[in-house]
C-alpha cells in the first residue's frame, strides 16, 4: 500500500466551525443641533443626536474563541 503525500492528507482534515467574541471599536460622526459646542457635547453625551456617517473600524480585538 502506498502512503498518501502529506499535502493530500492535510486537505482531507475535517474542519470545525468556531465562534468568537470580538470587541470592535468604531469611529463614527454624529450630528446634533445646539447653540454652542459645549451644549452639543452635553447633548451628544446624553444620547441626543443622530449618526451622520456609518463609521469605520479602528480596532478589532478577539476576546475569546468558543470551542463547542
Amino acid at each position: 500500500m502506498r502512503a498518501e503525500p502529506v499535502l493530500q492528507r492535510a486537505s482531507k482534515a475535517k474542519t470545525r466551525l468556531f465562534h468568537a467574541r470580538v470587541l470592535v471599536t468604531r469611529l463614527e460622526e454624529w450630528c446634533v443641533e445646539a447653540e454652542t459646542s459645549e451644549e452639543a457635547g452635553r447633548l451628544l453625551a446624553a444620547g441626543v443626536g443622530e449618526r451622520c456617517t456609518p463609521g469605520e473600524s479602528v480596532q478589532v480585538e478577539i476576546d475569546s474563541i468558543l470551542d463547542a
